[in-house]
């Protein structure tokens, strides 16, 4: 009795076990951010449903479905091309792309699952050559965005013909060869340079009219003296002097290392000539 009930229960355990092989087979997951395209042997190849995020059912051993990521992944295509004057540029372009979901059984037949490494790093090459080659290496500089735009366009455009779209295209690595990183860099010393020697004409020019000004204003200063000088004889010259005169004593007055004497020279009836005197003292 022991010998059949154990027999029972390995019975029912390899059916239990058969059933749960046989749903499983049956069925498959689609998850979040995916999309499936089936493959089934019997109808000839890959069927034109995309199956959607959820549990779906297939034909075992004569289906079998494949599984596609269709979220936006970010790709760099690195390329080294030519400008319109012959310099050599290395440029990084980075693109936010994915595949049309619509498109997923088109895009498995003609490109298989490594569409992405067939298809980005060849339009990303193809399409850089031919804009960057309609520019001078300085106008790469100057007109980024415009070919940045004109990047982005293209390769939608050529995009389209593999089932993918880009949500973003842009250029974010741009470089140039020693011998032109040279010469830019030697233009940018002589326009500095250049800039310099205007600025010293300017301030020469500057104080040229300066000295002109100075020269005119003492010769229009020296033709009034001459002119007073001969209407009112030396009393001009006479008046400058005794005017220079009090301001000198004034300030010598108030220096610490000078002493005034007084005129102490006695004289006849006269009053004397004597003089007052300023001595200056040694601070030592």
């Amino acid at each position: 009795m022991a010998q059949q009930a154990l027999k029972s229960i390995g019975r029912l355990a390899g059916v239990a076990t058969a059933g749960t092989f046989t749903v499983s087979s049956c069925i498959y997951n689609v998850d979040g951010g995916q999309r499936a395209v089936m493959f089934d042997q019997l109808r000839g190849g890959i069927l034109p449903d995309v199956m959607g995020e959820g549990t779906h059912f297939l034909i075992p051993f004569v289906q079998r479905p494949i599984i596609f990521d269709i979220r936006t992944k970010p790709r760099e295509i690195p390329s080294v091309t030519g400008t319109k004057d012959l310099q050599m540029v290395n440029i990084k372009l980075r693109v936010l792309w994915r595949p049309v979901a619509e498109d997923l059984p088109k895009l498995y037949r003609e490109l298989g699952t490594d569409f992405d490494e067939r298809v980005l790093p060849s339009i990303g090459n193809e399409v850089l050559k031919s804009i960057v080659a309609q520019y001078n290496a300085e106008e790469l500089l100057s007109k980024r965005a415009e070919i940045s735009l004109r990047i982005k366009t293209e390769m939608m455009k050529r995009a389209k013909t593999f089932h993918l779209e880009f949500d973003d295209v842009s250029i974010t690595h741009l470089t140039f060869g020693r011998e032109f990183m040279m010469a830019i860099e030697s233009k940018q010393v002589a326009s500095q340079e250049a800039e310099r020697q205007q600025w010293v004409v300017k301030k020469a020019e500057q104080e040229r009219q300066a000295m002109v000004t100075r020269a005119e204003g003492e010769a229009e200063a020296a033709t009034i003296i001459t002119n007073a000088m001969e209407k009112t004889g030396n009393g001009i010259i006479e008046v400058r002097r005794i005017d220079a005169a009090k301001e000198i004593a004034a300030k010598l007055s108030n220096s610490r290392n000078v002493i005034y004497l007084p005129n102490t020279g006695g004289g006849g009836g006269s009053g004397g000539g004597g003089s007052n005197l300023l001595l200056g003292l040694d601070a030592k």
